[in-house]
């Protein structure tokens, strides 16, 4: 291999490409892990302990009835159910789908509308899987974003916290500004969830920004 290529691709793959700051990985993971544990925390307080967790949900009056008539009519057909249908079923040719959002007007001015997500009767809920589903997904959603941060050069606690604070912010607006605006989720339901979300962004950007704080350069390598 031609000496300038190797140099090249020793450059490229060489860990200070990735990490402009002189971090350790250890130093990168610990402040991922801390700051994952800190937003599961942070989670369980938001939607268990504060208001924000219940925030525009309610439950179904002459619940009894609705849920006989769910099981009669939806049976064992699991699945994300939108209500009024276009009326075009599956597998919808261009023109059925055409004809169906003309009618689609109409049927929300005359009928009641809403996004169903439906399971048949037998569901099994393992509170344990759940939890361990909820911290696997904060520990890396902290770990991902302080991956991030260690790719910038940003040298103070609060830019750090603001690089992840504004991570927060986008993570928040991906999913929920679309399902408030496509599928009609509540104004307080959306606010609170997106709430949640950016505090615990939050919390992981002090996390880091404590963890990751300001080392002296490591000595350049000759190659």
């Amino acid at each position: 291999m031609p000496p300038r290529l190797s140099c090249t691709l020793i450059l490229f793959f060489h860990p200070s490409s990735f990490f402009p700051h002189p971090w350790p990985m250890k130093r990168i993971l610990l402040a991922g892990i801390l700051g994952g544990i800190v937003m599961f925390i942070w989670n369980f307080i938001g939607h268990d302990l504060l208001p924000l967790g219940h925030a525009g949900i309610h439950e179904i009056p002459n619940e009894a009835a609705v849920l006989d008539a769910m099981k009669a009519n939806i049976g064992e057909n699991r699945g994300v159910y939108l209500f009024p249908g276009l009326g075009y079923g599956d597998n919808p040719t261009r023109e059925q789908k055409s004809e169906g959002m003309k009618q689609i007007r109409e049927k929300l001015a005359n009928n009641p509308s809403g996004f169903l997500v439906y399971h048949p009767p037998g569901r099994q809920v393992a509170f344990g899987r759940l939890l361990g589903v909820e911290f696997a997904t904060d520990l890396l959603e902290s770990i991902l974003v302080v991956f991030l941060l260690a790719q910038t050069r940003i040298d103070n606690f609060i830019g750090r916290v603001g690089f992840v604070f504004v991570a927060g912010i986008l993570a928040a607006i991906a999913t929920n500004i679309p399902y408030w605006n496509w599928y009609g989720f509540p104004k307080r339901y959306t606010v609170a969830y997106m709430v949640i979300q950016v505090v615990g962004f939050f919390c992981v950007g002090i996390v880091a920004g404590l963890v990751l704080r300001k080392s002296a350069p490591q000595t350049a390598q000759h190659i």
